[in-house]
Parts: C-alpha cells; sequence; structure tokens
C-alpha cells in the first residue's frame, strides 16, 4: 500500500457531517443503493454514486477473519479511515459516508462475524451479511450462497449480529433465490424472524450467471409475503436494473421497496441519477484520478475500476475517445503517467464538492423511486417517467428500458448488460490467493462468462 507523505501545514477543518445519524426501517425503502461489488465498490465509486443520487451504499465484501487483523489507521489531511493489512489497505472509508454506509461481512461463524462487526462498527451504519455471491473465494468456507443451504447457520449470524449490535446500527442480509419459490419463502421467513432492518434478493439463482435473465418476477410473491407477516420491512430487488430511470420499471415489475444496482454502476457510477453522465471518459474519468490520488486509492485498484467505465456518447468520436484514455490508464503504472488526462492534481477540489452534494441531499428520499402514494406497491409507469426526461438529457438506459419494454411489453426482459458485477477476489491477508484474469481490453476476451469451448482464459498474477 502506498503511504502519503504529509506536510507541515496543519490538517483542515473537519467536513461538515450529514444530519442523518442513525438508519430506520424508512432508510432502506424508496432508494436506489449501490450494490456491494469487490474491487469495484471501492472508496471513490461509493462517493461518487453517493454524489448522484445512491440511497445507501454498500461497500464490498470483506471476510470476517480479514478484517480481525487489520490495523485502524486515520489520515490526518484527508480524513480516510484504512483497515490496513500487512501491505495494503484491505477497507478503506471515509466519516461523510457513514451515515449512508452498509459494511457487507462475508462469514461462516456468528463469533467471528460479530468480532468483525465489533471492529469497524465505528465507522458504519449496518451490516449487511453476504448470503448470494457464487464465486469461490466466498463460497469455499461455508460462506456467501453456500450459507443458502445451511439456513441454521445463516440465521445464527444474523441473530448473533443482531443482539451484538447496538439497536441504532442496522443488520441486513442479501439472499439469491432459491431454485423453489417455496423453499424460497421458508427461508426468507426465518430470515425475517431474526430482526433484520431489510433484505435483498438477488433474483438469480445460485447456479446462475449474469448472462441468464434475472427472474424477477418472482419477486413480487416473496415481497407480499414479507408484508403478510406483519413485517415493516424492507424488500430490495438486485438484478438487471440500469439506473434510477430503470428502477421504476423494475419497482412497477416486483413491488420492491428499493432497488440495488451493480453492473451498470460498475460501468458508470452516476447511474443513481436520472441524468447520469455521458462521455465519461471526460465528465467522470479525470474527476475519479483526482479524487482516488487524493485519498491515497490504490492505483492497481483505481485502474481496474477505470477500466471497467463506459458510457454513451454525444460527440462523433466519443467512442474512439473513451477507448484511447481506457488503454493509456491501463497501460500506466501509477498516478504520474495519467496527470494529463487527470489534468492536474486537484482531489481536493472534488473532494469538496462531493460533501457539498452528499450534505445538500440530506433527508431527500430517491425521488424519481418513490411510489405515487405512501402505501402503493407500485410506481409510476414507465411512459410517465419518460415524460419527464427532455430529449437533451436523455440517456442510453433510459431510452434503452423504455425501448425494450415499448417492444415486448414485459417488463420482466433484462436488458442487454454484459459487465460482471463480481470481479476477482480481494487478495487481502488470510484470504485464499486468487489467480486474477486479465481485462477484457487486454485478453479480448471475457474469461467470466466463458463458453463451454472457449480457450481457457489468461491469467496474471496478483498486483
Amino acid at each position: 500500500m502506498s503511504r502519503r507523505v504529509h506536510s507541515e501545514s496543519p490538517p483542515p477543518r473537519s467536513a461538515k457531517r450529514a444530519k442523518m445519524e442513525k438508519l430506520t426501517l424508512e432508510s432502506f425503502k424508496n432508494g436506489v443503493v449501490l450494490a456491494p461489488m469487490v474491487r469495484s465498490g471501492a472508496l471513490p465509486s461509493r462517493l461518487f454514486a453517493l454524489k448522484h443520487g445512491a440511497s445507501l451504499v454498500w461497500a464490498p465484501e470483506t471476510i470476517d477473519k480479514a478484517i480481525l487483523h487489520s490495523e485502524r489507521v486515520v489520515d490526518p489531511v484527508t480524513g480516510v479511515v484504512s483497515y490496513n493489512g500487512k501491505s495494503r489497505a484491505i477497507w478503506t472509508t471515509h466519516p461523510i459516508e457513514k451515515p449512508y454506509l452498509i459494511y457487507q461481512i462475508g462469514s461462516a461463524d456468528p463469533e467471528l462475524a460479530v468480532q468483525a462487526a465489533k471492529t469497524v462498527m465505528q465507522d458504519v451504519s449496518g451490516f449487511d451479511l453476504n448470503c448470494g455471491c457464487p464465486k469461490p473465494f466466498s463460497t469455499h468456507g461455508g460462506m456467501g450462497a453456500a450459507l443458502l443451504t445451511n439456513p441454521d447457520l445463516l440465521c445464527s449470524i444474523l441473530t448473533a449480529l443482531r443482539e451484538a449490535m447496538p439497536p441504532e446500527i442496522t443488520v441486513t442480509a442479501k439472499i439469491r433465490l432459491l431454485p423453489s419459490q417455496e423453499d424460497t419463502l421458508k427461508l426468507v421467513e426465518r430470515i425475517i424472524n431474526t430482526g433484520v432492518s431489510a433484505l435483498t434478493v438477488h433474483c438469480r439463482t445460485r447456479n446462475m450467471r449474469d448472462r441468464d435473465r434475472a427472474m424477477i418476477e418472482r419477486l413480487k410473491e416473496i415481497v407480499e409475503f414479507v408484508k403478510g407477516m406483519g413485517k415493516d420491512i424492507a424488500v430490495i430487488e438486485n438484478g438487471d436494473c440500469l439506473g434510477a430511470e430503470d428502477a421504476k420499471r423494475v419497482r412497477e415489475a416486483t413491488g420492491a421497496h428499493s432497488v440495488m444496482i451493480a453492473r451498470a454502476a460498475e460501468c458508470n457510477p452516476s447511474c443513481f441519477s436520472n441524468t447520469p453522465l455521458t462521455d465519461i471518459h471526460e465528465t467522470l474519468v479525470p474527476a475519479y484520478l483526482r479524487l482516488s490520488k487524493y485519498l491515497d486509492n490504490n492505483w492497481s485498484l483505481t485502474k481496474f475500476c477505470l477500466s471497467q467505465f463506459k458510457s454513451s456518447h454525444t460527440k462523433p468520436n466519443g467512442k474512439a475517445d473513451e477507448k484511447r484514455v481506457r488503454e493509456s490508464i491501463v497501460k500506466s503504472r501509477s498516478f504520474d503517467e495519467v496527470v494529463d488526462i487527470a489534468g492536474g492534481w486537484t482531489g481536493e477540489e472534488d473532494f469538496k464538492e462531493i460533501v457539498r452534494a452528499i450534505e445538500a441531499r440530506e433527508g431527500k428520499l430517491h425521488d424519481e423511486a418513490e411510489p405515487s402514494t405512501a402505501d402503493a406497491e407500485v410506481v409510476g409507469a414507465p411512459g410517465q417517467a419518460a415524460s419527464t426526461t427532455t430529449p437533451s438529457t436523455s440517456t442510453n438506459q433510459s431510452s434503452l428500458s423504455r425501448a425494450v419494454e415499448a417492444k415486448s411489453g414485459n417488463k420482466y426482459i433484462t436488458p442487454p448488460v454484459t459487465q460482471n458485477p463480481h470481479p476477482p477476489a480481494s487478495g487481502a491477508p488470510l484470504i485464499a490467493d486468487v489467480q486474477r484474469t486479465l481485462p477484457v481490453l487486454i485478453s479480448g476476451k471475457d474469461p467470466l462468462t466463458p463458453t463451454p469451448t472457449g480457450p481457457t482464459p489468461l491469467v496474471m498474477p496478483v498486483l
């Protein structure tokens, strides 16, 4: 991990904290939230998501044992809080995101989960148990989607967390659908009865991948089931949502209280806005670089996140320019080699702008996701949503969503998005070392979604 050389100048005054002190059951409703994504959910990405309207942000899954052996360090200049391993930061955060931050734990042991939660509880507002990730780095120790077939252990971890945490800290879970709807409802009932504040359902089964259509039509029965339990618990949909505008389609089809976005946010963290940025190689990438350097974000992690970015273009050569910028970043070995793209290192100003944006939205729900009435189970029709967006600000996400529905009449159609929301593992201390695949830009193939007859993907050592 790079170490910042601090100047002798006194640190600036602490940024004004947002007024929202703790999360409530209502905090998980009427929102569009950032999904937990290994590597892609880095601190700069979370901050930009909040700036552009994300109601809440989930931190990437961190294995319980990894965080237990870390050292908490606060940067006196930026305020960044780092939980450092032997050679790099395992996880970083900043106080400005705390009121909106959910920390996701990877665990298969109630005691270790509680220890991990107590280690970071001063820096987060809630904890989420990963019960859905199907990747080997999560399931090999009985964590992630492996918990779906061990409901006793799953619920014992949630119960232990709820009992150990103070009431102002929320406990939630993120699961996948089971093959049987009946079994899914039985599992949901047990999870709700542990005292969770919300439940996120990734509308795919453990064996399904992102190229498979999310079965969001199954979620409506789950939402009705939870409501029938007499629990005022938010059910959050995850799977095949393109952004804030498309969240209306998802909520109308499912009755979900909120929508969680992974792949679209990985491509463009501004997707939480009704008017997400276009030409992001000009409108977002430079600011992302500046902010990452200012916050001392790991260069390899920064480069990975930027390599996933893509957006629609408004200029004739936009696609070619985006490719050129991406290639330059991928080939670079440090921040110093991308100064021309960043346009100078003024990350402190970018950070202040984010702080102002977060503070300005304090107390506001995500308007574009709210239903028309307090008790409504659906939101305004996509056609109504489209009428609020002028042609000059219409994006590829919203227009694509409307085009798909207009053509098929089916709100359950999966939008054509190809990026994988589960990048390779973090390689943090005490986590089994996992080989990394080369980015698609370099390898020319997508090894995360291979075909049965495809060639063996190239691999590279952990950076």
